[in-house]
């Protein structure tokens, strides 16, 4: 029993939304996007969950931004950028869970292999 547990999170947890429907959740593919963009391919990273390599990438550019703003002394100032990251984030979310859902129902083709 342990055994079968070790192998399936050596594999990774099955997404249970998928299981019983047979539709990817918003979220599905996330883990091994992380996982891609550890080992430093980008575009698979892509391939899985973009929203990914898109937090990735603001979390780099907010902290150059923050680090820009600290050494000028200039105030931070921030909250209408970031409403509009997390709506950006959100639309990335939607669009990738309609685009592989769509991709899957309508044309038969599985985009996570």
């Amino acid at each position: 029993m342990l055994y079968k547990l070790l192998e399936i999170a050596r594999q990774g947890f099955p997404c249970l939304f998928h299981l019983l429907t047979g539709y990817y959740c918003p979220g599905c593919g996330g883990t091994r996007a992380i996982r891609y963009l550890f080992h430093g391919e980008i575009w698979k990273s892509i391939q899985y969950h973009p929203l990914v390599f898109y937090m990735a990438a603001v979390a780099v550019a907010e902290v150059l931004r923050l680090a820009g703003d600290l050494v000028k002394k200039r105030p931070v100032g921030y909250k209408k950028r970031h409403e509009m990251l997390v709506w950006i984030g959100v639309a990335i979310i939607l669009a990738n869970w309609g685009i592989k859902n769509y991709m899957l129902a309508v044309k038969g083709i599985d985009l996570l292999p």
